[in-house]
């Protein structure tokens, strides 16, 4: 089995879809465009059973197939990044400093493309649900999504996605069982001392001495308090202070992620950092208030969901194509949210040679559309068949 012919037959029409939504991308939860383009379609593939304005302008929409059965959910992420487009398309972003340069543009339509084909066959039992969800970048709208409820008023049993990753081959599917994706947290720690001449700094309590010697400090915490095998990055990413070559400043502040797998080894980090700002702030006799933002949590794959994915894949895609074993990333993902409530997985699409993610020059790749909406259709097919197998 490969790429659904009826699939491959409208490859066209995706890729115009795609287009289309690339020009117009949009930014956390306003989706609205996107949304309608998305409703519009959907109304046109025959699906009537359709719910908007979830997380401000999220969408679900179901199919019912043929007999009673459990609900199957496929998510797509719709939202763009505030990035100033340099691909140089003749599609490229037409709203100045917002781009799709996470390939959320070719994400959505890989599950339209999915769902005219489901619409049209009704080749399974139960009923499909297709999540379109705004807000992935930040601040996070799978969270907002369960939170109103999507899960238990459509009695979703298991949720599913894709993500397209580039430099992998186009085509291939990458995943694994348990930790895909890492949990997200941002830490802030603002330090008050006495600012004065820098002629003179006896008579100051300088922020920024105090400033350097916690981003010391901090690296101590993964280097000799987590073992070596765990996973987990403490990063500081940002120092502000001062505005002179002789101005000791009043402030400092620092800003930095959290990047861990295990509840475990996130409270430790939690806890040492706690005790790193008070420590140096008691060293150089500043005030340091540490804020803890938690975001994301690890995105975890049900070990049977990713084997069953995994099988749907190496039918689309040929066994050679598939690997279980990818290492986990340190990025994040809002789907987590989704995959603490119900069982299910999330695999990354090859999309071969291409600028990376994030990246002003990214552009997905059209080519791996219909296999990504082939991958949607035989999961549902597969799941819920209509003949037992």
């Amino acid at each position: 089995m490969a790429v659904i012919n009826r699939i491959a037959g409208f490859a066209d029409d995706m890729t115009a879809w795609r287009k289309h939504l690339h020009e117009t991308p949009e930014l956390g939860f306003e989706c609205h465009e996107t949304a309608a383009f998305v409703v519009e379609k959907l109304r046109e593939f025959g699906i009537t059973q359709i719910e908007t304005g979830i997380a401000t302008s999220g969408v679900v929409a179901v199919i019912d197939g043929q007999g009673d059965g459990p609900t199957i959910g496929l998510r797509a992420d719709m939202d763009a990044l505030p990035i100033s487009e340099m691909t140089g398309l003749d599609y490229a972003s037409k709203n100045a400093g917002k781009m799709h340069a996470c390939g959320h543009d070719g994400h959505t339509t890989m599950l339209l493309g999915a769902a005219r084909y489901l619409a049209e066959t009704r080749n399974f039992k139960g009923r499909v649900a297709l999540i379109f969800q705004p807000a992935e970048e930040g601040p996070g709208g799978a969270k907002i999504m369960v939170e109103e409820g999507i899960l238990d008023r459509y009695d979703i049993a298991q949720v599913y996605a894709l993500h397209t990753q580039p430099g992998a081959q186009a085509g291939s599917f990458h995943t694994t069982p348990g930790p895909i994706m890492a949990a997200a947290d941002t830490f802030h720690i603002d330090i008050t001392g006495v600012g004065g001449h820098a002629a003179y700094p006896q008579e100051s309590r300088d922020p920024v001495v105090a400033a350097a010697g916690i981003v010391q400090a901090i690296q101590s915490i993964i280097s000799r308090n987590s073992a070596a095998r765990e996973e987990v990055v403490l990063s500081v990413t940002q120092i502000h202070t001062g505005s002179i070559d002789n101005v000791i400043p009043q402030t400092a502040y620092l800003n930095g992620t959290i990047r861990t797998f295990d509840e475990g080894v996130q409270a430790m980090v939690f806890e040492r950092l706690q005790q790193v700002v008070d420590g140096q702030a008691a060293t150089y006799g500043v005030e340091a208030e540490l804020r803890i933002e938690v975001g994301y949590p690890p995105t975890v794959n049900d070990p049977l969901a990713t084997e069953f994915a995994a099988s749907v894949a190496a039918d689309v895609s040929g066994p050679d194509a598939v690997s279980t074993s990818y290492t986990p990333e340190m990025g994040a993902e809002d789907f987590a949210y989704m995959l603490r409530h119900r069982p299910g997985a999330y695999l990354f699409l090859g999309q071969g040679d291409a600028a990376g993610l994030h990246h002003p020059e990214f552009d997905f790749n059209d080519a791996v559309a219909p296999v990504g909406a082939s991958f949607f259709a035989r999961l549902v097919e597969q799941a819920q068949p209509l003949l037992e197998r």
